[in-house]
């Protein structure tokens, strides 16, 4: 035999549930992309197709949705803890579990009507919230993310002393906009040890998109790199209070702006108007770890 099976996994993507909580005529809307990877000793269903130690995809979506109900969804990481530990603890076959989750958020739209102000809600924000939990029986790795998060600076960025050579034709600046559309992700030291609390997901969360965005706006930029060093720092330097944070990794498409030629109009254009170029562009990437943790992230799935 020339072939043999590798690392492999199954499970169902993109489960989309909607969990409504009722407060009265006050609601609570959770909505969730969860998607559920799992493996363990599944040698025989490829080799062979048994099905013995198959749990069935569609096993797993009622899964998700009935978790919905039991528990509730207080946080994407603390359902993904819930999904993570059953289908671990509850399948002898399986012995890890990978669950994926995007969170769209929404917030109530004022209205006149007391009637009716506690359940219209408006899609919030450009970014998608993410989870990823990871759980092999004995430890878990929690990465928690933000996608789609759209940033600009009108100043205070610069860009030269770059390498040159016969092909380039940019110029540098000493002022320019510096424009970027933030892909974070965050590992959290906490792995469900002995004596660990688990972080304070929700109030985790609006600590590192505050720290993403502060960093953002009060780094004097020299390069796109130098700001997505400064973001991790800051997130990483700032999460104690509410679940320390070993890792970020980054991703920094550059959203170009270029000064728009008025000359032909007789028009000097004094870093007024620009043109917004959505492609090519630039994409910075990294990863800002603590002291002393190891890089765990993947670059690519």
């Amino acid at each position: 035999m020339t072939t043999m099976l590798g690392q492999n996994q199954y499970g169902k993507a993109e489960n989309r549930v909607v969990r409504v909580t009722r407060d009265g005529g006050t609601h609570h809307v959770k909505d969730l992309n969860v998607s559920v990877a799992l493996s363990g000793d599944m040698d025989d269903v490829h080799l062979s197709g048994s099905n013995a130690n198959v749990l069935p995809t569609d096993t797993t979506k009622n899964t998700v949705f009935a978790f919905a109900k039991e528990y509730g969804i207080d946080s994407a990481e603390a359902f993904g803890i819930h999904l993570a530990r059953h289908f671990v603890t509850s399948q002898q076959p399986i012995h890890r579990a990978r669950i994926r989750i995007e969170e769209y958020a929404w917030e109530r739209i004022p209205v006149t009507d007391q009637d009716r102000a506690g359940h219209s809600f408006v899609r919030r924000g450009q970014e998608t919230r993410t989870a990823e939990v990871s759980y092999d029986g004995e430890h878990w790795q929690v990465v928690s993310g933000l996608a789609g998060l759209v940033v600009l600076n009108s100043t205070d960025s610069e860009f030269h002393g770059f390498v040159k050579d016969a092909y380039t034709t940019l110029q540098e600046t000493r002022d320019r906009i510096l424009a970027t559309e933030v892909n974070a992700r965050w590992r959290f030291a906490w792995t469900g040890g002995a004596g660990q609390e688990p972080p304070r997901w929700e109030e985790s969360y609006t600590a590192v998109r505050g720290d993403l965005l502060g960093a953002f706006a009060e780094t004097y930029s020299l390069s796109l790199q130098q700001s997505l060093f400064a973001m991790g720092s800051r997130v990483i330097d700032g999460s104690a209070a509410a679940g320390a944070i070993d890792e970020v990794r980054l991703s920094l498409p550059n959203k170009h702006h270029f000064l728009a030629d008025l000359a032909p109009f007789g028009l000097k254009n004094d870093n007024e108007v620009y043109l917004a170029a959505d492609r090519p562009y630039g994409l910075i990437e990294g990863t800002v770890l603590r002291d002393g943790a190891e890089a765990l992230i993947p670059v690519t799935d």
